[in-house]
């Protein structure tokens, strides 16, 4: 009998352990209240640009930026822009050619310099837009150029040829190194060399400053752009955003940001509330694409 007992009890913990609910995500607001996917819809449905500001190895955040697509395009049909950080804006030309069918997929890769996780991660929105016949710009500055500025500041673009600068922000850069998040960059290298460490945050601005002319180019009133980036580059309003209020001051804006947390449920963080307009939290321990 008390064997029975304590079988029925672990068969009990079972079914409990099953009925527990194992959310991939939590979405909050910039009040830190919980809300659906579809109010975040309904609000990015909204804007004339939205960053979606993910982990780039997160898999809950590349289903979402597909999920939001798809809807987004159910609102905005043909007038629905997408751009993204991982494509440079050199390489729109091979882009083009694959979403014209020109080209295919391991073509692209290698002649466009594709991040290693495209497959899993960016192929699934390049291919939406091929299949809703909508164009894909890559808005990120090369990474040469990135490297220059690294190495020795704004002043090694100057030297570039019109042929090369027609690919970045126009020059002189608009630079304000007392961005809280330029400073944060400042602080993480401040155990390298005097010049490389003030360059570090100079280098992400042109790669800020490039993505927010490349969206401001291809925006204008009626058009809708879903823009895909690390979290970093939209994160607190600063960054593209930033930027981007400078080249377009009329766009309206909405940001989404990815946090990782312990338990989903858990009181979202007053400092995190404004990070963005709305929050994805997913779980600390979420797989990762690589």
């Amino acid at each position: 009998m008390k064997k029975n007992i304590l079988v029925l009890l672990s068969l009990f913990a079972i079914l409990v352990a099953f009925k527990t609910d194992k959310p991939a995500y939590v979405i909050y607001n910039s009040k830190g209240k919980q809300v659906k996917f579809e109010k975040m819809v309904k609000q990015a449905a909204e804007a004339d640009v939205v960053f979606f500001g993910e982990q780039h190895n997160n898999p809950i955040s590349h289903w979402l930026q597909l999920e939001l697509t798809h809807a987004l395009y159910q609102v905005h049909k043909d007038q629905l822009v997408l751009g993204a950080e991982m494509v440079e804006t050199d390489n729109q030309d091979e882009l083009n050619l694959y979403l014209e069918d020109v080209i295919d997929a391991d073509s692209l890769k290698v002649v466009a310099r594709m991040w290693p996780n495209f497959n899993t991660d960016y192929k699934p929105l390049v291919d939406l837009a091929k299949a809703y016949k909508l164009p894909f710009i890559g808005t990120n500055v090369p990474r040469r150029y990135a490297s220059m500025v690294f190495r020795d500041g704004f002043e090694a673009l100057d030297t570039l040829p019109d042929t090369e600068k027609q690919f970045m922000a126009p020059l002189p850069i608009d630079y304000d190194p007392e961005l809280p998040g330029y400073q944060k960059m400042l602080e993480m290298m401040s155990g390298m060399p005097g010049h490389q460490s003030a360059n570090f945050p100079k280098a992400q601005a042109i790669k800020d400053a490039t993505m927010a002319w490349s969206i401001a180019q291809n925006w204008k009133a009626g058009k809708h752009v879903i823009h895909y980036n690390g979290s970093f580059h939209s994160d607190n309003f600063e960054g593209i955003v930033w930027y981007l209020k400078r080249f377009a001051p009329d766009v309206n804006i909405l940001t989404i940001t990815t946090l990782e947390q312990e338990k989903l449920h858990k009181r979202l963080a007053e400092e995190d509330r404004s990070v963005a307009d709305f929050m994805v939290v997913v779980p600390v321990n979420m797989t990762k694409t690589y």
